[in-house]
């Protein structure tokens, strides 16, 4: 029985470290993040939305979203957020749902794993069959994101901040990953539970 998992977490969490954890175990991964990119390139659906709502200037020399410039201007402003979301979720979505029907239709795979980082109802918690959160202590979260994008402190406090906080994220939480410690503690937390979710699915 195909069995979808919905990854969450809030940014430096570590919810793409459990989805490549399970990708390894077999499961099929679909990477909202990589979505995100594919509709908000020069040519994809949200781009000409994004730049009317937020202007040119968001838009590098090489004819492509700055990401950075357009993440500076969202994330300064609730109200640019929010339709910075408005824009970019209903394609994302519809860009889930039809990967989930083209890895259905394989019948490859008896587990899908949808990672995304905002839990939005529709093409995550309307598809999944159990929620995943990933939680991690505010300053690791802080240090692997500085380390992996050259944010300042400042700048990925204040993305956190912006995000959901992990009061809000548990509330939707089928199961609970805490990510604070190595990378091979965070393996073992998920091999075990995913192995004993597929005993409890296949009985």
């Amino acid at each position: 029985m195909l069995k979808i998992i919905g990854v969450t977490g809030g940014i430096g969490s570590g919810k793409s470290s459990v989805a490549r954890i399970l990708k390894d175990l077999g499961a099929a991964v679909i990477d909202a993040d990589v979505l995100a990119k594919s509709v908000t390139s020069a040519g994809g659906k949200a781009f000409n939305e994004l730049i009317g709502y937020f202007g040119n200037e968001i838009v590098g020399e090489d004819g492509e979203l700055d990401r950075k410039k357009l993440a500076k201007a969202a994330f300064s402003d609730t109200e640019k957020l929010k339709m910075l979301n408005a824009i970019t979720h209903k394609y994302i979505a519809e860009k889930i749902y039809d990967t989930v029907e083209i890895l259905k239709g394989t019948g490859k795979w008896d587990t899908i794993v949808i990672d995304a980082p905002i839990p939005v109802e529709k093409g995550f918690k309307d598809l999944a069959d159990e929620i995943w959160v990933v939680v991690a202590d505010k300053e690791a979260r802080i240090r692997r994101v500085m380390e992996r994008s050259g944010y300042t402190y400042d700048e990925v406090a204040a993305r956190i901040d912006s995000q959901m906080s992990d009061d809000e994220y548990l509330e939707l939480a089928d199961e609970v990953i805490r990510n604070d410690n190595s990378i091979e503690e965070l393996e073992q937390a998920v091999v075990r539970l995913f192995l004993s979710k597929k005993q409890k699915w296949q009985q």
